[in-house]
């Protein structure tokens, strides 16, 4: 494609995303610098090559789910946030410091939905990559025992465990110095049947005993080690009137399903929109989705709902400031572990 063409299709979506209005040739000509004629010609080739529409005769022109692609892919070009927008936003996020990881990536995904009026969305890895931090036992009652389990993320898992007969207070004393030398500082997805089959065995004498609390840690560690999903801000894409209401009712009662396009395995900042997402249910929509760390190691990804038609060049520097600023205070508040678990 020749670069007036790229031009004017680049004109086109940006008069549209301003507008919600289809688009004439007039409308872009201080843009292009060409006359009138010249650019319907070239809109009736963008539109044959499938990049434009005319929504109706005598109206303008549209972008269209292969115009949005090339623009985003090699013609957007964003806007670098002012220092009130940063110092705003991290304002946000700071409100909620000395919070757990889980919280912190809450609030932000909230603090952005609010910013840009779409719904965010959350897949949140942080606890999979936790490190078991205490685990204890606590007796509560006649074979009846509590397991406590407290990992670096700040997530606190409880089970009430019964078994066949009461434990001494020695075998406590045993168990409790066996999770400080086998688990204590081992990550929640190492946690895997091979390493369970591996403690029972070193438990000796006591498997027989203790053997059950540890099957129950396993199962505590895979319930603290899932990947976690949530949306916020869902009642923003109501407001849109671009998007069908019916099918955002059907989005909010089927959210978990919304799972599957995440994954959080994109390296930077991945545009995706409906029409490549066989299921999902909004359609004429776009997902935008950035990475955020821990430690140097990926822990999830924060994401942008919204129509089609959003403000790309505004929206995107939002959400990489958001994921950069929560791999930044996530791998801080990590140098404070010690005084959390205190």
């Amino acid at each position: 494609m020749d670069d007036r063409k790229l031009r004017i299709l680049t004109a086109v979506v940006d008069a549209y995303i301003l507008t919600g209005e289809p688009v004439g040739s007039k409308t872009i000509m201080d843009k292009v610098r060409a006359s009138s004629a010249t650019i319907r010609n070239e809109m009736a080739e963008l539109e044959k090559q499938g990049y434009l529409e005319q929504p109706h005769t005598s109206a303008g022109r549209v972008p269209t789910y292969l115009g949005y692609r090339l623009y985003v892919d090699q013609l957007l070009k964003t806007d670098p946030l002012s220092e009130e927008e940063m110092e705003s936003i991290n304002s946000m996020l700071h409100q909620q410091s000395g919070t757990t990881d889980d919280e912190l990536i809450q609030n932000a995904s909230l603090a952005l939905a609010q910013l840009t009026q779409c719904a965010t969305v959350v897949a949140n890895a942080t606890p999979k990559f936790s490190v078991i931090s205490r685990v204890e036992v606590v007796p509560t009652g006649k074979r009846m025992y509590v397991i406590l389990m407290i990992t670096s993320s700040g997530a606190i898992k409880n089970k009430v465990c019964r078994l066949e007969f009461d434990l001494t207070h020695e075998q406590l004393e045993f168990f409790s110095q066996f999770m400080r030398e086998n688990l204590e500082g081992v990550e929640v997805e190492a946690l895997s049947d091979e390493m369970l089959d591996r403690l029972e065995t070193a438990l000796g004498t006591y498997m027989t005993v203790l053997s059950p609390l540890i099957s129950e840690i396993m199962k505590m560690s895979r319930e603290i080690g899932h990947e976690e999903y949530s949306v916020s801000g869902e009642m923003n894409l109501l407001a849109r009137p671009d998007i069908d209401r019916s099918e955002i009712m059907t989005f909010l009662d089927n959210k978990k399903e919304f799972a599957d396009f995440l994954g959080s395995s994109f390296d930077g900042l991945h545009v995706m929109f409906s029409h490549e997402k066989d299921g999902f249910v909004i359609s004429n929509s776009s997902i935008i989705t950035s990475p955020f760390s821990k430690d140097g190691r990926q822990v999830g990804t924060l994401g942008l709902i919204g129509p089609m038609r959003i403000d790309y060049a505004k929206y995107i520097p939002y959400l990489e400031y958001f994921t950069d600023k929560l791999t930044q205070m996530l791998s801080e508040d990590s140098d404070n572990d010690d005084d959390k678990e205190q």
